[in-house]
């Protein structure tokens, strides 16, 4: 069965990391191709001579690592997705806006990727200390519009993220709706008469909350990106903050920086 080789009594890994490992190798070779189909239960077991449970936390484990999903009544496949390219210096570009597309939007669809959104939720509350440092608001007017929302790239999730934005930008736009409408946030800031100047952003990475796991649908093994981002005007006044969490796996990072 497509070379698999069998498990070694002799070795002190436990008989599913080992099938696990072999598998895994199976799909680094591309022995088992994007989107190609893994072999049934029945046949791993047969295969291997071990208990039906052995393959499961095998199975399970590749599944942690984000290197298969299960399709439920259809069986495991190898992930198909590539991963979503993030050209930093071009996804905030001004005529993505002017063409009605969210920086999402442009960076997926330029990856090979159907994007959507979901989840989405706007809410009005007063900023916690810290949003209210990163958007330098006063104690007398620190409300902010809060957007959470969930991306998908050809229906699976990728990304959630939470924007904050100061109330007295948002009130009145679309920010304040569901449907921004075209251009998303960043088209409504620069409607409202905060022309964009530039960005900073912070990157770490980490494991998932249980509430992000299950938002993004990935197992207890998967690791994610948190990317912090802080939007400015061109007077250099902070107009949205955004905490977004990224699934580790789909998502290749590009910046192009110039050497000064």
């Amino acid at each position: 069965m497509l070379g698999l080789g069998t498990v070694d009594r002799s070795d002190g890994r436990p008989p599913y990391r080992q099938i696990a490992g072999l598998l895994r190798e199976q799909i680094a070779l591309g022995r088992l191709a994007p989107g190609e189909k893994l072999p049934s239960e029945a046949e791993l077991i047969a295969h291997f001579g071990v208990a039906r449970m052995t393959v499961r936390q095998a199975v399970q484990e590749l599944r942690g690592e984000g290197l298969v999903v299960a399709e439920h009544g259809k069986g495991v496949f190898v992930r198909s997705a590539p991963p979503v390219r993030r050209l930093a210096s071009d996804r905030f570009a001004r005529r993505h806006r002017e063409q009605g597309k969210s920086a999402f939007l442009a960076e997926a669809e330029a990856s090979g990727h159907t994007a959507s959104v979901d989840q989405i939720r706007v809410t009005n509350e007063p900023a916690s200390a810290e949003i209210a440092r990163r958007l330098r608001l006063s104690d007398d007017d620190s409300n902010v519009v809060v957007r959470y929302r969930r991306y998908l790239a050809d229906g699976r999730p990728v990304e959630i993220a939470t924007s904050y934005i100061p109330a007295a930008i948002a009130a009145g736009t679309g920010i304040a709706e569901v449907n921004t409408g075209p251009g998303g946030i960043y088209a409504r800031i620069e409607d409202a008469g905060h022309r964009l100047a530039h960005f900073t952003e912070e990157i770490s990475a980490r494991m998932p909350t249980p509430d992000e796991r299950r938002a993004l649908e990935i197992g207890a093994g998967v690791p994610v990106m948190t990317l912090l981002r802080t939007a400015y005007d061109t007077n250099e006044v902070p107009v949205e903050f955004c905490d977004t969490v990224k699934v580790a796996h789909a998502y290749l990072l590009e910046y192009d920086v110039l050497a000064r």
